[in-house]
């Protein structure tokens, strides 16, 4: 698994949304670059459709939802729709499971400031859902909350600076 690395993090916000608007419909892309390792974030109120790869479709997006009440995010990535067969399929389904906690903890450093104005969404459930044409790559699997994310990054800076 790739460790993350903040200084390779570069975050855009999407007009009209900002480091604290909105909650409704707030919307994450994040990509990367396989060369250099880079991640990318753009956080709005649409996808960064631009930004995405619409060959490789590795690409991790994510939005915050309110079901009955109370707020989730719900994260996306594309496994296939029937362009790979079950091998290919089961290699990208693996490489999403393998790089997935990489991807949330982006999202969730990349936009640390929104928890400071909404601190309530820090224990919110993170749920990732796996679209592929294949049953057994198709599925929705539960991946902690904000503050798991948030304080595995902190507890890495600091052991990196006692070091």
């Amino acid at each position: 698994m790739s460790k993350f690395n903040p200084e390779k993090l570069t975050v855009s916000y999407i007009p009209p949304a900002t480091a604290y608007m909105p909650i409704d419909s707030r919307k994450y892309t994040l990509t990367h670059s396989d060369l250099s390792g880079e991640l990318f974030l753009a956080i709005g109120n649409v996808y960064d459709y631009q930004a995405i790869n619409y060959k490789m479709r590795d690409e991790v997006l994510a939005d915050w939802l309110t079901i009955n009440g109370e707020y989730i995010l719900f994260a996306n990535v594309y496994v296939s729709n029937g362009e790979y067969d079950l091998n290919m399929s089961r290699i990208r389904y693996m490489i999403f499971k393998r790089e997935l906690d990489l991807a949330l903890t982006a999202m969730i450093y990349g936009d640390r400031s929104f928890f400071t104005y909404h601190p309530w969404l820090l224990d919110a459930p993170i749920y990732v859902k796996f679209s592929s044409s294949f049953p057994e790559f198709n599925e929705i699997v539960y991946y902690g909350t904000p503050r798991y994310y948030l304080n595995k990054v902190n507890t890495t800076r600091m052991t990196e600076t006692q070091v």
